[in-house]
């Protein structure tokens, strides 16, 4: 809990050493239309004491615990954090939340994320990643922008209705306030992306794709990246689970311009609401309409290695109209923890461990099958899949919870056509024990 310590004779102080007399005065500039006027709607103030029991019982109406099996994604993964990444990181000279502002004071950090950087960027197959940005939603909507600032004067942007509903939530609220369109391209009965629409969409600056999809379908990127680039559009592609191109084709390779996505999996743990990682990577040609910042590697005058921001488009260091990106900072420590988990692993491990995850997913689709549930979609899936029962599924769902086994996403929430079909999802944290419970609650 943060401590705030500004008491009424400190507030006077400040406001003295700037030549203001009060708080009004101080933020004079901002216009009487935008103030807030009246008492805002809060709780009576608490002491720390009540502040803390308060806080406890929020956290003990969370129904799901760590004591709990979880088979649903849908963004969110539970992998299991190797405990050489929790005893590096509780290190006090790795501890810091924060990306510092006297770059040149902290070369550890600075070098932190510059191997984060490049783990990244051989992990999506792509020139360069740039320092991070909040999480997976908020690198799509960016990533959207950069698609239309690359492409001038055009002024839509498709997305597939196959991506996380969260993230196209989060870029429709971006382009909202702006003269921006942003179009939905539909799903196609094999769980993929449908194109055969793109053609007629003009002023086209960029197409968003997630592979694997919310519906844990691998789409066929290659296809789609040369199907986009006909229509003189940029190829974005998205994920939620990066721990996939262990084993599948990265976008790189597939002709993907821009590639961004959630990194929680790479070694953060589930929380609620955060924090996570948003991974951002683009081909080199746009590097300069790159939101973010970049670590770079070079030598001083006595070639001695060091590290520095090698570029900063944010509207702290340059002009604000010239700024690609007004996101104050990424979140050094999660950039950390997905490096240390990245280079944990290496690339023999995530192959390892992706392939692992494939192989249950593969397990507990045999196991639906065999009691004659159906796998919605045909196509290739990596560790998520949508599967609808011969009957109601609601009652085994209640009967699992209280074994504590949280099984299946109702998709009607998000997609009310798919109603009563649930996404299931199998990471390495999945015993066969576990698997074998779910399917023996389903009836044949």
């Amino acid at each position: 809990m943060r401590y705030l310590p500004h008491t009424d004779d400190e507030i006077q102080e400040m406001l003295a050493v700037v030549g203001r007399k009060s708080l009004d005065e101080l933020f004079c500039s901002v216009p009487d239309a935008c103030r807030f006027v009246g008492d805002m709607d809060l709780p009576p103030s608490m002491d720390e004491w009540q502040l803390t029991d308060h806080v406890g019982q929020l956290a003990a109406a969370m129904q799901v615990n760590h004591t709990y099996k979880v088979l649903i994604g849908a963004g969110s993964y539970h992998h299991h954090i190797p405990e050489t990444i929790r005893t590096i990181m509780s290190r006090s000279e790795f501890l810091t939340a924060y990306t510092p502002y006297q770059p040149e004071m902290a070369q550890g950090t600075l070098q932190g994320i510059f191997e984060y950087q490049t783990l990244t960027s051989r992990l999506l197959g792509m020139d360069v990643t740039n320092a991070s940005i909040y999480d997976g939603a908020s690198a799509l909507a960016e990533g959207l922008l950069m698609g239309l600032r690359i492409a001038k004067k055009k002024v839509r942007v498709a997305v597939s209705a196959a991506v996380h509903p969260h993230y196209r939530e989060v870029a429709r609220a971006y382009l909202s306030p702006t003269c921006y369109e942003m179009v939905e391209l539909p799903v196609g009965p094999d769980g993929r992306t449908d194109l055969s629409g793109l053609a007629g969409l003009g002023e086209l600056a960029a197409v968003a794709i997630q592979s694997p999809n919310f519906f844990g379908v691998v789409e066929d990127l290659t296809g789609l990246g040369k199907t986009i680039h006909a229509a003189g559009a940029l190829f974005i592609t998205a994920f939620t689970e990066p721990l996939a191109y262990g084993l599948l084709k990265n976008p790189g390779d597939c002709g993907a311009d821009i590639v961004c996505g959630e990194g929680q999996s790479f070694g953060l743990s589930r929380s609620f609401g955060g924090a996570a990682l948003g991974m951002f990577a683009c081909r080199d040609e746009f590097v300069r309409n790159m939101p973010g910042r970049l670590v770079g590697k070079t030598q001083d005058l006595d070639g001695k290695r060091g590290f520095v921001l090698t570029l900063s488009t944010r509207e702290q260091h340059i002009r604000r109209e010239k700024a690609t990106s007004n996101i104050c900072s990424n979140q050094g420590i999660c950039t950390l923890i997905a490096a240390m988990y990245m280079a944990s692993l290496g690339g023999s491990g995530l192959s390892e461990l992706a392939r692992l995850n494939y192989s249950k997913a593969e397990y507990l689709k045999a196991q639906f099958r065999a009691k004659g549930a159906k796998i919605v979609f045909d196509s290739p899936t990596f560790n998520e899949f949508v599967v609808e029962f011969q009957e109601d599924f609601r009652p085994a769902y209640h009967r699992l919870l209280a074994k504590k086994i949280v099984a299946g996403l109702d998709l009607g929430r998000y997609y009310p056509e798919h109603a009563g079909r649930y996404l299931f999802c199998a990471t390495e944290t999945a015993s066969k024990e576990v698997l074998d419970a779910v399917a023996g609650e389903v009836r044949s």
